[in-house]
């Protein structure tokens, strides 16, 4: 395909229509029995809270470079003030945003305890918003529409896609002619009627046809169904590890197989899709490029662990365009905070480590190796050129932040990287909740940062045995020693 495309992404402004939601984690520890009833009694330590349900299409978006607004109908309460302070810090137009005082802000909430999810607590309203949200954010909409490039209908069935919503913002839309892409939800796919492009998956599209999506004629028997029955122009069908199926009006089916080489979670991939499909259309795209990228960037979100999102750089990287296959390895610190709660909620156990790993050595690989073994997951923690000139001074790093990290991520041992500026891992300590928190063997235990923050929480530390004579400083000074002359007047 023309990975040209995702240049054109940048700056296309798409506008995410649904449910939004703040999903959290809660995470303690369990030591005692309540004397009330029967039933454990949880310590908590600590929560983090991110974006879920269309603010995860909204967060794929933004990874991808697009412009982007939201339009949903949130609670006047404190997990609304969250989420719009969320949406802020990701440079997001929230000004579709309605409130209703008497709805709450719907919170989805894992409680996890010694690495195992014990309950999740949801809090949501399902009913259709009233009349005026409804009117209200409709109104917002036609206002956010000018110079938009796509809208996503992001349905997760808590009432803000009502039926009149879809014909409201399709209507709109098609005199501004701009596309709809829809994600749906539940058995009911008329009241999708004139969006531009649905995207069920295999088991919703079998729901909503009463069909089996078995081998390639059963997949197009429900392709064909789901046209007539939603009067859409295409329809792409989600399979999982087949890859998906593109049904565009009047044309021949399009089977596009998996690109995922190794897939760990498919959490939140159908946000991928959406969001990529949208961002392409945007760009001027045609229904089969979209769909071509949109099953790229999904191959690159099932091999990460919890939900995520793709880059341009690591679709480039994933279809083997760039230098660097390992770049899907590299996470901010919102993606790896998401991909530990993930791992924790089943039942991982996650190892972390950090430093500045300045010219990579045999001793750094072994320790690296050691540390993997403690747990399932390796979270690397590497020190930003900024933070590693305050550490060792203003002739290190000799290798770049970008290169180290990607250096790092190609080795086998090592899951995930991500790059801190602090002068210390404490924040994405607290960030990462490990398991395992694992130092050199130069150290004692008190003097690992975080030692306090883990072992609290039923963690523990371990200290790696270094390598004797292996360090980057001493490959410095031999290297020094040997060419230092080499190339002087």
């Amino acid at each position: 395909m023309d990975l040209s495309l995702l240049d054109r992404l940048a700056g296309r402004r798409v506008l995410v229509v649904g449910d939004v939601m703040m999903d959290e984690f809660l995470w303690g520890e369990i030591e005692r029995i309540s004397p009330e009833a029967p039933v454990p009694v949880l310590e908590e330590r600590s929560r983090h809270s991110t974006l879920g349900g269309a603010g995860n299409v909204v967060a794929n978006l933004v990874a991808l470079g697009a412009t982007v607004g939201i339009g949903s109908v949130v609670g006047d309460d404190g997990p609304g003030r969250a989420l719009r302070a969320a949406l802020t810090s990701l440079g997001v137009d929230d000004r579709a945003l309605v409130a209703d005082p008497e709805r709450p802000t719907p919170v989805k909430t894992r409680v996890i305890a010694r690495r195992q999810q014990l309950v999740r607590i949801d809090r949501e309203v399902r009913e259709p918003v009233p009349a005026w949200a409804e009117a209200r954010l409709l109104a917002a909409v036609q206002g956010c529409l000018s110079g938009c490039g796509a809208v996503v209908l992001s349905d997760y069935g808590k009432g803000v896609v009502t039926e009149s919503l879809v014909a409201g913002i399709t209507a709109l839309a098609r005199r501004a002619n701009v596309p709809v892409v829809g994600d749906p939800k539940g058995r009911d796919y008329q009241r999708y009627r004139g969006v531009t492009l649905l995207t069920p998956n295999r088991k919703e599209a079998a729901e909503a046809t009463g069909l089996s999506l078995v081998g390639a004629a059963g997949v197009a028997a429900a392709g064909a169904r789901l046209l007539s029955i939603v009067g859409s122009e295409a329809m792409l069908i989600t399979l999982s590890e087949e890859g998906m199926a593109l049904f565009v009006r009047d044309q021949p089916p399009l089977m596009l197989p998996t690109r995922a080489r190794e897939v760990f979670d498919v959490t939140g991939a159908g946000d991928t899709v959406v969001a990529t499909l949208a961002a392409a259309l945007a760009a001027g795209a045609d229904l089969a490029a979209a769909a071509e990228l949109a099953n790229m960037a999904a191959g690159v979100v099932v091999a990460k662990v919890g939900t995520a999102t793709a880059t341009p750089a690591e679709i480039r990287a994933f279809a083997g365009a760039g230098v660097d296959p390992a770049a899907a390895k590299v996470c901010t610190r919102e993606e790896v905070t998401r991909i530990a709660g993930a791992l924790h909620a089943a039942g991982r156990r996650v190892v972390f480590t950090n430093g500045c790993f300045d010219l990579l050595h045999v001793g750094h690989i072994r320790y690296l190796q050691r540390a993997r073994a403690f747990g399932d997951c390796l979270i690397l923690g590497l020190n930003s050129d900024a933070s590693v000139r305050r550490l060792k001074g203003e002739k290190r790093p000799l290798i770049g932040e970008l290169d180290r990290a990607h250096v790092l991520a190609a080795l086998a041992c090592v899951d995930h990287v991500v790059v801190f500026d602090d002068d210390t891992p404490l924040e994405l300590i607290r960030a990462v909740h490990p398991d395992v928190l694992v130092k050199g063997g130069d150290y004692t235990r008190e003097a690992v940062v975080g030692h306090e923050l883990v072992e609290q929480a039923g963690g523990r530390v371990e200290l790696v045995p270094v390598v004797e004579g292996a360090s980057t400083s001493r490959i410095v000074e031999r290297i020094a020693a040997l060419y230092g002359g080499a190339g002087s007047d």
